[in-house]
């Protein structure tokens, strides 16, 4: 199976989406339990760093959106990024596919810092992203609840050495 990754289409929503709730229902995703609607997912997440991977039908593998840590100008350069692949795809390179088209994508938009926070449990996410050189800035003890226990969440960062 070849896989390619192609800019997100408001056509791939129906998947992305579903892709989306799959992860959630797996549990070590996220603290959210049901993916959001195509507006809200639209509107929070930026146009321009949006990818899909897709196998040679077309058909949607996995995919990888960035949102503003915040507002405010000066941190115009730091993103927060979410990766998600189907179940059915792992193993297969698909989330170093998007995270290698996200990192060259941002890079080249003079975004410096890409971060993440990954529950400890998602070892596979945890290993994939110090591959690509995220680097572990330090851990969120108990800072939320999902289905009923406690989480931490390791929060990632890679800065850019292109971007200076």
């Amino acid at each position: 199976m070849t896989v390619t990754v192609r800019p997100m289409r408001a056509r791939d929503a129906e998947r992305v989406l579903a892709i989306y709730q799959l992860g959630l229902d797996g549990g070590d995703a996220s603290f959210e339990t049901v993916a959001p609607s195509w507006a809200e997912f639209d509107a929070t997440r930026l146009p321009a760093h949006r990818f899909v991977a897709v196998d040679d039908t077309d058909a949607v593998l996995g995919w990888i959106a960035v949102t503003p840590t915040s507002r405010r100008p000066v941190y115009a350069g730091v993103v927060e990024h979410s990766v998600y692949v189907d179940p059915a795809a792992r193993g297969r390179g698909v989330a170093r596919a998007l995270l290698d088209a996200l990192i060259a994508d941002t890079e080249a938009a003079g975004i410096w810092t890409v971060q993440s926070g990954v529950f400890p449990e998602n070892t596979a996410s945890l290993g994939l992203h110090d591959r690509l050189g995220f680097r572990v800035v330090g851990v969120r003890e108990r800072v939320g609840r999902r289905d009923g226990r406690w989480r931490d969440v390791v929060l990632l960062e890679r800065r850019s050495p292109v971007v200076t």
